[in-house]
């Protein structure tokens, strides 16, 4: 693996770590969450700066259905991101004070809030559209490879726990409320200041785990249905 493999590799793993450290707002401090948000902001930069090829070849080439899937995907998240910015900086009390933005809290608090939450989902999506490619780059970044390849029974037991976490992750988004925080049912998250926040994060380790299995196995539908029409 080269230096910008796996540049872009860590790129990719500290962003899904200040993702999940992102959505425990209250119980990590404003103050963290306004530095894990500019880290991420920083990291978003990064990461478009390293795949700038991709963006370069938006116009290019045919789009087979898991293209467009993943390239919607993208611009979503995009858009939740940028979402997030915005309405972040006009919040801030501590990184983006000295800008000293008056009023519209209430829309931009909305505004943070759904960006937040969509674009923890179509991130997740993202991640499983690319799911296989990631664990590819982390076999060879972390050298686990198997001489002769992954036995069957080895890819039905990671398969299993795939759809272990996915299941959990279901049982914790309803466990959460996540659906009424995307539908904007409730507009403010709720958080229990006695649990840990590492039980708080496994929950959402576990819902992000089941976007990732939904977009990997949705990716991989797509690829056998354009199979079967070719």
């Amino acid at each position: 693996m080269n230096k910008k493999i796996k540049i872009k590799l860590a790129v990719d793993i500290l962003m899904t770590g200040a993702l999940l450290f992102l959505m425990p707002y209250e119980l990590i401090g404003r103050m963290a969450h306004e530095w894990i948000g500019t880290g991420m902001l920083l990291l978003f930069l990064l990461h478009h700066f390293l795949n700038r090829r991709w963006t370069g070849s938006l116009l290019k080439g045919k789009y087979s259905p898991v293209r467009i899937l993943q390239t919607a995907l993208v611009f979503l998240a995009l858009l939740s991101i940028l979402g997030s910015i915005v309405s972040g900086i006009l919040l801030s009390r501590y990184v983006f004070a000295f800008l000293k933005w008056n009023g519209a809290a209430s829309l931009a608090r909305t505004l943070h809030m759904a960006c937040a939450y969509w674009g923890f989902v179509w991130m997740s999506l993202h991640l499983g559209t690319h799911w296989g490619m990631v664990t590819g780059m982390a076999a060879k970044g972390f050298q686990t490879e198997i001489v002769g390849g992954i036995s069957p029974g080895g890819k039905w037991t990671a398969r299993a726990v795939g759809a272990v976490i996915a299941g959990y992750g279901a049982y914790a988004f309803v466990k959460r409320e996540i659906g009424s925080y995307l539908l904007m049912r409730i507009q403010f998250v709720f958080f229990d200041y006695e649990e840990p926040v590492f039980f708080f994060i496994l929950d959402y380790m576990a819902v992000m785990g089941l976007f990732v299995f939904l977009g990997h196995y949705l990716s991989k539908g797509l690829k056998k249905a354009g199979a079967v029409k070719k």
